[in-house]
């Protein structure tokens, strides 16, 4: 799952090449938005067969996203040992970063497991990533006076009413109330993380985004570790008929939306603008709801194409509004100069 506030601003092309930097990250993205759409249906496969709950399975992918990833830091530190090394984040602030950072992605990733267990994969996802921008919005106006502007309320009033639509007019059997507030609470974490970067940032102060989730899946590993273990009675270990169905979602959970999947969205967030990853990350809970339908078998009612129509239409014009205002303060910083 996505992090847009990680991501700089960066000059786009009109259509740019895939060879460009900018085309290859916006590939990175793409890419990222589909892996990370497959991580709930392979959590609904694991729960189908196994006794597994949503804590052992995020601890997996903490313990498994975090191996792959040191690999990953110490391929990059020996590619990088004669390079110039940047002004190091102050101690006190990168511990506030990594600790939050860890326990807004525990929250995060356990919640959203929990919710694609409780009301499905399609809606357990859209709720999480629409709501989550939604909350990143409402957070920053509260803790740092960003100002949401008549599009941001637009917005954040579309999200708000797909949500309703989504619990007050979906059928019980598709739509469960516990579901979508386990969604929210995972959308909550999201934004926590999301909102703490960016309080972090204000003052221009940069981190080592890879390093950061390295430490954060380190954390939650650990913190994850007693509640996974008396959650089901094999404890970290399912119980399950088909143990080898299980271990390769275990494996492609681990490897794929989560360690290669952060490892594209950091380069490509990078170089693409914050309010263009939003959007391309709208690949996510459509490529979900995709999966749901054509392989899971999930039915959408009616109410659930609407409040998820009226969801994604919400975060685009988050999106949309945060572009525009980006340009505003690029205007008024070349008059200003």
């Amino acid at each position: 799952m996505s992090n847009s506030s990680l991501s700089t601003s960066a000059p786009t092309a009109a259509v740019p090449a895939v060879g460009s930097p900018v085309g290859r990250s916006l590939l990175y993205l793409i890419v990222a938005g589909i892996a990370w759409g497959t991580a709930g249906a392979a959590a609904s496969l694991i729960f189908r067969v196994s006794d597994m709950g949503p804590l052992a399975l995020s601890f997996w992918r903490c313990a498994g996203g975090l191996a792959l990833l040191l690999g990953a830091l110490a391929l990059r530190s020996r590619s990088r040992r004669a390079s110039t090394v940047g002004v190091a984040e102050p101690r006190r602030r990168r511990l506030i970063r990594i600790l939050g950072t860890g326990i807004g992605l525990t929250v995060f990733q356990s919640a959203y497991f929990a919710a694609v267990e409780a009301t499905g994969l399609a809606v357990g996802t859209v709720v999480t990533l629409g709501a989550g921008p939604v909350l990143i919005s409402l957070g920053a106006r509260l803790t740092m006076g960003e100002r949401l502007g008549r599009g941001g309320v637009a917005a954040v009033g579309g999200a708000l009413a797909g949500l309703a639509v989504l619990v007050l007019g979906g059928e019980g059997a598709e739509v469960r109330p516990a579901g979508v507030g386990l969604a929210v609470l995972s959308a909550a974490g999201y934004a926590a993380i999301t909102l703490l970067t960016r309080w972090l940032g204000r003052d221009g102060g940069g981190s080592d985004a890879l390093s950061t989730t390295t430490w954060a899946f380190a954390i939650g590993a650990v913190g994850l570790l007693p509640a996974a273990f008396v959650e089901s009675p094999g404890g970290l270990l399912p119980q399950t008929g088909q143990p080898v169905e299980v271990l390769w979602l275990l494996v492609y959970v681990a490897a794929v939306p989560t360690a290669l999947a952060y490892a594209l969205y950091f380069a490509g967030a990078a170089v693409v603008r914050a309010a263009t990853v939003s959007v391309i990350m709208l690949l996510e809970p459509v490529g979900a709801a995709v999966i749901a339908v054509t392989v899971l078998g999930e039915r959408l009612t009616v109410a659930t194409v609407a409040g998820t129509f009226l969801l994604l239409v919400a975060v685009t014009g988050l999106a949309l509004a945060e572009a525009r205002a980006a340009t505003v303060r690029r205007r008024g910083a070349v008059a200003a100069a």
